[in-house]
């Protein structure tokens, strides 16, 4: 994953959000519904989760967590991964497209 560009993510640990700002051309509903995704996600399993894009421009969605955390949820992880991705499917290729479109062309992204 060290090639993924981070669009955005939360962190359980130090109760923050991070929107990746050189996507700043995207509507500011769709990043609130990013946010909200993000957000939730970490009250629920815990950890960090992250969006993303790959090399190929496709949305990536990870999650991790501290070696030490007890609390955190993996196998929930896993399962909230799958099903924020069927439920955001079209949010989803609707970014790729954006991605494709406006930032792949435009160079303006670096890999996180």
């Amino acid at each position: 994953m060290n090639d993924a560009v981070i669009l955005c993510g939360a962190n359980a640990y130090e109760q923050k959000y991070y929107f990746n700002e050189s996507f700043s051309k995207i509507p500011d509903s769709i990043k609130e519904e990013l946010r909200i995704i993000c957000v939730l996600f970490t009250e629920e399993v815990g950890g960090v989760f992250m969006i993303g894009f790959d090399e190929d421009g496709k949305v990536i969605l990870m999650t991790d967590a501290d070696e030490d955390d007890l609390l955190y949820d993996d196998i929930g992880s896993g399962l909230l991964v799958k099903e924020v991705r069927k439920r955001r499917q079209d949010l989803f290729e609707s970014l790729e497209m954006f991605y494709k479109s406006f930032i792949v062309g435009g160079g303006n992204v670096t890999g996180i």
